[in-house]
């Protein structure tokens, strides 16, 4: 395919999991929103997650969408990225970010450095830093969408866990609140009002503070080009805490925000893409 200038167009190779049902959310929905929307200047493939490494050098680059939890498909993940950085293949989200990409181990990290997160420690040695609270959650450092999780009266690890389980105090807030960026572009931001219903979600104003909080974890990720979504929880004391950096492949929840909001995500993605390809 061409452009009007005579320019062949650049191709994408789209990485979705059309049939993967998420709580509460239609992932689907929101990649044929987009896929239709980056044919209108690239080269557009759709393929399943499993499929990406083998289909990857036919491709000027690769996106990486609503491919859900890579704990599902980890062997085929793991060898799709070798074979990516082995061709120099352009992958957006660019491998190189320091958030859920890489697993749980950064919310240890960033607690430990004394970031605004949720406190996290993952050996027994260090449980006695973590506040004391009514309840703790134990989950898996390679874990999504809740696989694996569960709660405890006391902070513990099973014996030989250590690296493996992530402890954390279970907090009591007010509410969920995720902030988008494309690149280090803030896009929106969106609240879950209830805390029993996490993607009931509505539009939030973020407050300057708000922000700041954002991109503070957005500045620390590595991530060269994509989309990351920080997503908080806004404590009694209203305070927030980090959640998650997610920069894998963030559900964007666009059937939540207003058209020009939308429009406006879809131009700063495109813009993002060519940034990749240039």
């Amino acid at each position: 395919m061409h452009t009007s200038s005579g320019r062949p167009r650049a191709s994408v190779l789209f990485v979705t999991d059309l049939a993967y049902e998420a709580r509460g959310r239609r992932y689907c929905d929101e990649d044929i929103f987009l896929t239709s929307r980056l044919r209108e200047e690239f080269d557009v493939a759709l393929c399943h997650p499993r499929d990406a490494e083998a289909l990857l050098d036919g491709f000027d680059a690769v996106v990486v969408r609503n491919s859900g939890p890579v704990l599902h498909y980890q062997e085929a993940y793991d060898t799709f990225c070798a074979r990516a950085r082995e061709l120099g293949t352009r992958v957006y989200n660019t491998l190189d970010g320091r958030g859920d990409m890489g697993g749980k181990q950064y919310l240890v990290d960033l607690s430990r450095a004394g970031f605004p997160v949720i406190p996290t420690v993952d050996r027994a040695a260090d449980l006695g830093l973590l506040p004391e609270a009514s309840e703790y959650v134990v989950k898996p450092k390679l874990g999504a969408d809740s696989v694996g999780l569960r709660f405890t009266r006391d902070p513990e690890l099973p014996a030989g866990t250590d690296g493996t389980l992530l402890v954390q105090p279970r907090i009591d807030f007010r509410y969920e609140v995720s902030f988008y960026f494309v690149d280090r572009d803030f896009q929106y931001a969106l609240n879950a009002p209830h805390p029993d219903r996490r993607w009931v979600l509505e539009p939030y104003t973020p407050s300057p503070a708000d922000l700041g909080f954002a991109r503070r974890f957005v500045e620390w990720n590595s991530l060269t080009h994509g989309i990351q979504r920080v997503d908080a929880c806004r404590t009694a004391e209203g305070e927030l805490l980090l959640v998650e950096l997610e920069d894998l492949n963030p559900y964007l929840s666009l059937d939540r925000v207003t058209e020009p909001v939308r429009e406006a995500f879809v131009a700063r993605m495109k813009a993002s893409v060519r940034e990749l390809l240039a």
